[in-house]
Formats: structure tokens, C-alpha cells, sequence
């Protein structure tokens, strides 16, 4: 197994920088594992592809204004720091710009000194900080959703009209340093129509981390250094996901974090998905043994990312690079606000 095996050629015109209005009538490009089928659908079309009994498991985390701009105490420069996840109360891993300059003892000023920030460790596998934040009125987080930015990928370069268009309909907590962009193209409508269906909601959450932007650089993926994420499966998300399995309907992931946590949240002692929370390191390659999920709705992702490694272990790597071919040449919209896949 090798990287490059995941590569391919994006080319930047097909890379959206905005959502489809209304949501669900982007592209759905529908594909088969069993027949190796691929299909051109709309969004919308997606009921047509669910039956009764089954279940979507979406993810609800929702996107913290986690990108803070301030100025070194000292020096007044520039500093941009992105807050990752709590490791500690208040106390952040965090990406910092410029790195270097950022070293323990370091103080930093955001929102004209509403929030401060001191580097109390770095963090080697990753080149981030440990940033302890505190505010100058009230708790922290709420200084950060009244200073901070939604963080966008790198590869949107337009600004938002609305940071609403980078939440789901299904967002609850702000946790998460990027949205579970395969729920952002369903609708309330899309979701009352199933629901009327008997298709069943099951919400769980996974806090999604910066790895999401990473592309693997080692040129065997194995040894690539995934980061953990926070993730909760509850008492009423496993019921509904077990009673699912047992008589026979199909558990339907929205989006690979969705699939993180359900296969994470497997027992492999009792069978079944277990209500958990806790940290996942979960790392799915090709060669995974998937416990839980039938289907699975994602959107495309970047080249040689463990996303599209991850979509590869479920449906077959040819058939995933032809499906991305395919995609290609039908000029589909890619990445975070682009088009999705729905993998039956």
C-alpha cells in the first residue's frame, strides 16, 4: 500500500467555494459495490435509495469560531491561532502562525485583551501549542464566539456571506474545528421527507480535527500519524443503531466522521454499539472490517487524504478512483462545499 495509490489530479476550477442553493440540489453521484455501478442522481433523490427501518446516524457537532487573531504581548506581532480541542479547562491544542515565535511563557492578546492566551507547552508530533486561554469578562468560550472567525479549508478562498453556510442542519455544540461537511446538504424538508419514510435519525458526535485538511506525506499511509477526536455515542443513538442491525435494516453513515464513531462505539465482545465517550485514534485503511455501517453519504475529498482512504476501505480503492474520475469528467463540484457520493 503506498500514498500515491490515492493520488489524484483535482483541478482547482471544480473546487467549490460555495454551497449549492438550496442545499439538497447538488449532484449525488451514486455508487454500487456490489455491481460496480455508478449513477448521476440529485441530492434530493437520496429517499429513493432508503427504506423503512433504516437509519441515518449524522453527525451534530457544530463549528466554533475557533480561528482567533491577536498580537504578541511583547512585540505586538502578528499571531493567528486555530483552537483544535480542549485538552484541559481552558486550556487548548492549539495551530499557531508564526510557530517559531510562539514558544512557553509566550502571552498573546486577542480582541483587544476580551481574551488572552499563554503558551504553556508545545506539542511535538504536531508543531502546535498548548494554549491556556483566559477572559477578561465572563467564560472563555464565550469571549471566543463573540471574537473568533468560522475556520474554513484552505482550499475556500471566498468569504462567507453567512457562517451559517458552514454549519448543518443537524449542528448542536460548538466543538468541532470543521464542519462534518456531508450533513451540509440536507434540508428540513429532505429530513421530514424520511422521516415520514420510517427512516430513522440517529445524531451522534464526533469533533472534527484539523487532520481533515492534512494530506498524508509519508509515502506508506500506515505511517502516518493520525490525531485523536473527541466523540459521543449515546444510550439512544446505539439503541437505535443496534435495533437497526437486528432485524436486518441498513445503519447509512452521514459522512466519515459519522463512520468514525460508529465503529468506534463497536464492542466487538457483545456485538453491538455501545454508548461511549472518548477519544478515537481510530485510524481505517484498506483491510478494515467494517462492523457496522452499509452505506455510507460522504463528499469528495482531497488527494492522498485518509478521507478518501478511508472511502477506499469501504468500497474498494478501483472502484472509488473511478468513481473520482468519473466525477472528474463530469465536471462534479469537489471538496467541502461541492457534490456528494452516496456508497451503497
Amino acid at each position: 500500500m503506498r500514498t500515491d495509490d490515492y493520488d489524484y489530479d483535482l483541478p482547482t476550477g471544480l473546487i467549490a467555494q460555495t454551497p449549492a442553493e438550496p442545499r439538497d440540489s447538488c449532484r449525488l453521484l451514486v455508487v454500487d459495490r456490489a455491481s460496480g455501478q455508478i449513477d448521476h442522481r440529485t441530492f434530493s433523490d437520496l429517499p429513493e435509495y432508503l427504506g423503512r427501518g433504516d437509519v441515518l446516524v449524522v453527525n451534530e457537532t457544530r463549528v466554533l469560531p475557533a480561528r482567533l487573531t491577536g498580537a504578541k504581548d511583547e512585540t505586538g506581532g502578528a499571531v493567528e491561532v486555530l483552537l483544535l480541542r480542549e485538552r484541559y479547562e481552558d486550556t487548548w491544542e492549539c495551530l499557531v502562525k508564526p510557530g517559531r515565535r510562539l514558544k512557553p511563557g509566550a502571552r498573546v492578546v486577542f480582541g483587544d485583551g476580551v481574551l488572552t492566551g499563554l503558551v504553556v507547552d508545545v506539542i511535538e508530533e504536531s508543531g502546535g501549542r498548548l494554549v491556556r486561554l483566559s477572559a477578561r469578562e465572563g467564560r472563555v468560550l464565550d469571549a471566543v464566539r463573540r471574537i473568533g472567525e468560522v475556520p474554513l479549508p484552505p482550499y475556500i478562498t471566498r468569504p462567507l456571506k453567512d457562517p451559517e453556510q458552514y454549519q448543518t442542519m443537524f449542528a448542536r455544540d460548538e466543538r468541532s474545528a470543521a464542519a462534518p461537511t456531508a450533513g451540509l446538504h440536507f434540508t428540513p424538508a429532505l429530513a421530514e421527507q424520511v422521516t415520514r419514510m420510517g427512516v430513522h435519525i440517529a445524531p451522534v458526535e464526533l469533533d472534527v480535527g484539523i487532520d481533515t485538511f492534512r494530506p498524508v506525506a509519508e509515502d506508506d499511509p500506515r505511517e502516518h500519524h493520525i490525531h485523536t477526536e473527541h466523540y459521543r455515542v449515546s444510550e439512544r443513538a446505539a439503541s437505535t443503531v443496534n435495533d437497526a442491525r437486528e432485524r436486518g435494516s441498513r445503519v447509512v453513515a452521514v459522512g466519515t466522521t459519522a463512520v468514525r464513531a460508529l465503529e468506534s462505539a463497536f464492542d466487538a465482545e457483545s456485538g453491538e454499539v455501545v454508548a461511549r465517550e472518548g477519544q478515537t485514534d481510530l485510524y481505517i485503511l484498506p483491510g478494515h472490517r467494517f462492523e457496522v455501517v452499509d452505506a455510507m453519504v460522504t463528499n469528495f475529498h482531497t488527494p492522498r487524504s485518509t478521507l478518501l482512504m478511508m472511502v477506499s476501505a469501504f468500497a474498494g480503492r478501483e472502484l472509488v478512483m473511478r468513481a473520482y474520475r468519473t466525477a472528474i469528467e463530469e465536471r462534479y463540484r469537489m471538496l467541502s462545499f461541492g457534490d456528494a457520493m452516496l456508497i451503497v
